[in-house]
């Protein structure tokens, strides 16, 4: 048989290679800082204890007995694209301080979203805050928990092993976004130089349905002026 062109076969091997790997920045190093305190002034509770007041969803979101609002996915519930299964706020909000504890189950994935226009269409109208459970990982990325998915990758790992509770403050002032993490600050990320510049600047605050557990509680929030 007749040997293929060298061009040929270097053309077909090339088109059958892997698409390069998207990259994110990583944010600056890492300091420590200070959560706000139980009693810091101006925060208000994002849930009232009792019911799902204020909040739109069709996935089975409950309060536990501890009091924590927690996912208790349903029978047949898998995937991620069951984006009215989410848990949105009603209101919309702009420049705020949002603090939360949260915990997984082993191999727990869900996320914090903010400035979603569109709660139908929250990976693309909106922004989010990764929660997954990649704790042990030696560099995470901005899929990783910390990471702010298609913009920053987190200064460091700070999440939990499965089953324990982690915080985050997330700090929306303008286009200037910072997340603490478990004490430390590992998202610096100005909007408006990166990926992210085109979303919104207002919407709402919402949780991601994996179909998986995960338990929120202390959600407060604080409006900037």
């Amino acid at each position: 048989m007749k040997p293929l062109p060298l061009l040929f076969a270097f053309v077909s091997v090339a088109s059958s290679a892997a698409p390069a790997k998207e990259t994110y920045p990583v944010s600056a190093p890492a300091i420590a800082v200070t959560h706000p305190a139980a009693d810091a002034a101006g925060f208000a509770p994002l849930f009232n204890g009792k019911d799902l007041a204020g909040w739109k969803t069709k996935g089975n979101w409950v309060y536990d007995r501890d009091g924590s609002v927690t996912l208790q996915p349903r029978p047949g519930e898998t995937g991620w694209k069951r984006f009215d299964a989410y848990l949105f706020t009603e209101r919309k909000y702009r420049s705020f301080v949002l603090d939360l504890e949260f915990k997984f189950e082993p191999t727990g994935n869900s996320g914090v979203f903010f400035c979603v226009a569109d709660p139908l269409d929250p990976v693309d109208k909106g922004i989010e805050l990764q929660i997954l459970d990649t704790h042990g990982l030696a560099t995470p990325g901005h899929h990783d928990c910390g990471g702010i998915i298609r913009a920053m990758a987190p200064a460091k790992n700070m999440v939990k092993p499965a089953g324990e509770w982690n915080r985050y403050t997330l700090t929306l002032e303008g286009r200037a976004l910072t997340v603490d993490f478990n004490g430390q600050r590992t998202i610096v990320l100005k909007l408006d130089e990166s990926p992210m510049k085109d979303r919104p600047a207002e919407g709402h605050i919402g949780f991601q349905d994996e179909a998986k557990r995960v338990w929120y509680r202390g959600v407060r929030i604080r409006e900037l002026k």
